[in-house]
């Protein structure tokens, strides 16, 4: 498929910018379903999150039901519909974590972002996540903010951490 068929598949007016970017995504796909999955994460690395109108413009490009589109991206945890923080704080729910107060540490994360798992700050901010495991026991309890793991967490620790955030914004 050339750039200029990939441009007729999007046309809802509403959410341009995602088509405009759609189209770029698609022209380098050839449209077989089996690109499925490689078309929704090249989506999300682009937006973030797999929008609505994206997933609608991926239907039609690969001429399957909104609700294949759908279902593939329900399915896999990797995915997101809704729009994430630019920082997303995994915390550790595994048990050598519960053991050592990780209940503690998710419950501190909670009240200082006002926040629950699932949920993203209304500044978009921060995102908060619970994991099965981390697979970092012996320092437990853990938490990951973006790619970097932080051990032996207090909420003193997790205080710094976000004081740190902060600064770095400020500067």
């Amino acid at each position: 498929m050339d750039v200029a068929q990939a441009k007729n598949i999007c046309v809802d007016e509403s959410e341009k910018n995602i088509d405009d970017q759609m189209e770029e995504i698609l022209a380098s796909y050839t449209g077989t379903k089996d690109e499925l999955i490689s078309m929704l994460q090249k989506v999300q690395v682009r937006f973030g999150y797999l929008p609505e109108s994206a997933m609608e413009c991926i239907a039609r490009f690969l001429k399957v039901p909104e609700s294949t589109v759908f279902g593939v991206a329900t399915f896999y945890a990797q995915f997101k519909l809704v729009p994430t923080g630019r920082n997303i704080i995994k915390v550790c729910r595994g048990t050598a974590c519960h053991v050592r107060g990780g209940a503690r540490i998710l419950s501190h994360i909670k009240k200082t972002l006002g926040i629950t798992p699932g949920q993203t700050t209304p500044d978009r901010e921060y995102t908060l996540e619970t994991v099965a495991c981390i697979g970092a026991c012996a320092l437990a309890p853990t938490m990951v903010t973006n790619d970097e793991t932080h051990g032996q967490m207090t909420t003193k620790k997790v205080d710094e951490l976000f004081k740190s955030s902060d600064e770095g914004e400020d500067a």
